[in-house]
């Protein structure tokens, strides 16, 4: 089977298609590059698509290398039949390859090899065979020091007949999918640890069992996260006579003398070995779907944050709020820069203030939004937010400034990062932690990709995943993320620069040097002079950045340079310069794109370049609105059934999302409550910061949990 065969069982579109992206891949194209501007080559096929494709040709190198590893090891052992050589060179099942490979494995001394260096095997081959031979009688003939007894060479000749049945591909199939349909997934307290605080959070799996086949992903990593902190003790259960028959209709014969002996070896095979190795198989492959769920609704979540709406180049205040330790300031120009920070006690005990250091507090924020042209105040939902809200909100500003609740999950770590000392080395883990609540309010996509996004707080059972495939995951959704809007190479840091197509850590650095070294980019052409960006990394980068007053307008669009060319002759076809062509609706609407195909660029691309020279450079991201909360709900107490509340989608899950009310604890709304009728993924009713109302339907304050529902 060739590559392209095997890919085109997974990825529905034309082999040539398939063909092309490898080929490009192969080239060391970037997904975004090919998606974008090689649409022609691949059918239109999108990100998604393409990174299909990447992972399974991945996946077909995998196989390719281990069947050669495999046979190499079996030929080496002198055992390579033709007929197996046949069946593992056909097989692109890494399962059955492993199934196929089985006997021949490195493994342990096995009470199996312990009877055949004793004599055993020809035993063992008279009872498999099944005949009419008087097995007991026969066993006197292969006593010796180590098996002195008709009992004990027999039980070391089914020791081997029961590894034989173990390594039967035909029933290790047939078991795989018994386990597939009726295995149950069944958790008991470990009973000394019943009553231990910590896990009481797993009460509901101190005596559970369900279908391993319908046990939902966040349900299953819980049961295993309980059982990984020793408070329940998990098994993978069938039915142990339907296994039995299963394997007797594939391995016993006619009744003969070896029945009965046969019929103790298949329980043996498959109480001691298949049943643990299968168990554990169908265990692993349930959790490998588990995580694949989870780190699809962590990137889902991820991606929604990122691409959250800007504030644009705005003058921020941005206030980390606190009772005790004060609310921290900061004032920060259109670029993101310090421009001077403070810290105020608005809130401290009443020991400690009176109402004329509350009007002092006031005086000092109006003083700071004069000074410094403040558009917009950003305020932590961490503690203190909202007290800190109503405390913004009765000052008498004298310009309209609005004032917005942003997310500070993340904050904290970003602060205390290298990154942040970086930055800035001068001030302490609190300026930073602000600067960063402010910034996130300009431009969320910039600001959170400095953050490990496991810090960020949008995913399931995140630490319980596969960390590797996790990372991986969350690195191609910055990277789609960062190029489906493009940056400005003028503002942009080297951590976002380092997500751009083609470019990577080294080069955003040697970027930010240059930029520094030479002041801004005047034109893409500049790149080619930063030092080790060869013509490889130029192509696939240039077109995702942006520069802003740039000599040629087009930088400041999505139009690549190679296609610079096409719309200077459609701007003189036309008549018109290219900038008089630019945002012209009129006038891009007489452009015919199939006048300008050529060899390298087709009919998808020039389409696209036209839609781009009608809206150049547009932002994807809609506008930030503000958002109020309940004036009168400050604290869980404050909560009570039956209260309809405006709240924001801060956390979505398998099971339903969380909901910030204005208060400390998220409220949940469970999947049965998003709408009224059957809701099969919550992604098709609620978007993270999505603005809602909701309804409360249950508070528990002693375990500060809040049940909401949509349906009102």
């Amino acid at each position: 089977m060739t590559n392209l065969q095997f890919i085109s069982k997974f990825v529905a579109t034309a082999d040539i298609n398939i063909q092309n992206t490898v080929q490009l891949l192969t080239d060391d194209c970037t997904i975004p590059f090919i998606s974008r501007y090689r649409k022609d080559k691949t059918g239109n096929l999108d990100e998604v698509q393409i990174e299909s494709i990447a992972k399974f040709q991945k996946e077909y190198e995998i196989i390719v290398k281990r069947k050669e590893s495999i046979l190499k090891s079996i030929s080496e052992q002198n055992a390579l039949s033709p007929d197996l050589k046949s069946k593992i060179e056909n097989s692109f099942d890494l399962q059955e390859m492993e199934d196929l490979y089985l006997p021949f494995k490195k493994k342990k001394k096995t009470r199996a090899d312990v009877a055949r260096e004793n004599g055993l095997e020809p035993l063992a081959k008279i009872i498999m065979a099944q005949g009419n031979e008087d097995v007991d009688f026969i066993s006197t003939k292969y006593l010796n020091e180590k098996f002195s007894n008709e009992e004990s060479a027999l039980q070391g000749a089914r020791d081997i007949v029961a590894e034989w049945i173990n390594e039967n591909i035909y029933v290790r199939k047939q078991l795989r999918r018994l386990y597939q349909r009726k295995a149950s997934i069944t958790t008991k307290v470990v009973k000394t640890k019943k009553d231990d605080e910590n896990a009481q959070k797993f009460n509901q799996y101190f005596d559970w069992s369900e279908p391993l086949s319908k046990t939902p992903s966040h349900r299953l990593l819980a049961m295993l996260r309980a059982e990984n902190e020793g408070f329940v003790k998990m098994k993978i259960e069938v039915d142990t006579d339907e296994a039995y028959d299963l394997i007797d209709e594939i391995i016993l014969k006619k009744q003969s003398n070896s029945t009965s002996h046969m019929q103790l070896a298949i329980e043996d095979s498959f109480k001691r070995l298949l049943n643990p190795a299968i168990s554990n198989e169908s265990l692993q492959e349930a959790k490998v779907k588990a995580d694949a769920n989870s780190i699809q609704v962590f990137a889902n979540n991820l991606s929604q944050l990122l691409l959250a709406p800007p504030l644009g180049e705005k003058r921020i205040l941005a206030i980390d709020p606190g009772f005790r330790s004060g609310c921290k300031i900061v004032c920060l120009d259109e670029k993101g820069d310090l421009l001077y920070n403070e810290t105020i006690y608005p809130h401290a005990l009443q020991s400690r203030i009176n109402s004329g250091e509350e009007a002092m507090a006031m005086k000092k924020i109006r003083s700071m939004v004069n000074s410094y042209k403040i558009d917009a105040i950003s305020i932590g939902n961490g503690t203190a937010s909202r007290e800190t809200e109503f405390f913004i909100k009765k000052i008498a500003f004298d310009k309209p400034v609005q004032v917005f609740i942003v997310s500070e999950a993340g904050a904290s770590v970003y602060s205390a990062s290298k990154i942040a000392r970086d930055e800035f080395p001068n001030y302490d883990v609190t300026v930073r932690g602000s600067i960063s609540i402010g910034r996130r309010l300009s431009d969320p996509l910039a600001e959170l990709v400095k953050i490990d996004p496991k810090a960020i707080g949008v995913g399931q059972y995140q630490h319980d995943v596969d960390q590797h495939k996790l990372k991986e995951e969350l690195d191609t959704t910055v990277i789609r993320c960062v190029n489906s809007v493009g940056i400005n190479i003028n503002t942009a840091s080297k951590h976002l620069l380092s997500y751009v197509s083609g470019i990577g850590e080294k080069l955003a650095e040697n970027i930010v040097q240059y930029r520094s070294e030479n002041g801004p980019f005047t034109d893409r052409k500049q790149l080619k002079k930063v030092p080790r960006l060869g013509e490889k990394a130029y192509q696939q980068g240039v077109a995702f950045i942006r520069i802003s007053n740039a000599k040629n307008p087009l930088d400041n669009s999505a139009v690549h340079p190679e296609a610079y060319g096409i719309v200077e002759k459609m701007a003189k076809d036309l008549k018109l310069t290219v900038n008089d062509l630019i945002a012209n609706k009129e006038k891009t609407a007489l452009i015919k794109p199939e006048n300008y195909v050529t060899p390298e660029i087709g009919l998808l691309t020039l389409k696209d370049i036209i839609k781009e020279l009608e809206k150049p450079g547009l932002d994807p991201r809609k506008s930030v609105k503000v958002f109020e909360f309940d004036p009168n709900v400050k604290s869980i107490k404050d909560v009570k059934s039956g209260m309809i509340l405006p709240g924001i989608v801060n956390n979505i899950t398998n099971f339903g999302c969380f909901v910030d009310i204005g208060v400390k604890e998220s409220g949940l709304v469970h999947i049965s409550q998003l709408k009224a009728g059957f809701v099969s993924d919550v992604n098709e009713v609620v978007k993270l910061h999505q603005h809602v109302q909701v309804k409360v339907t249950e508070v528990d304050e002693e375990r500060k949990r809040i049940q909401l529902t949509m349906v009102i």
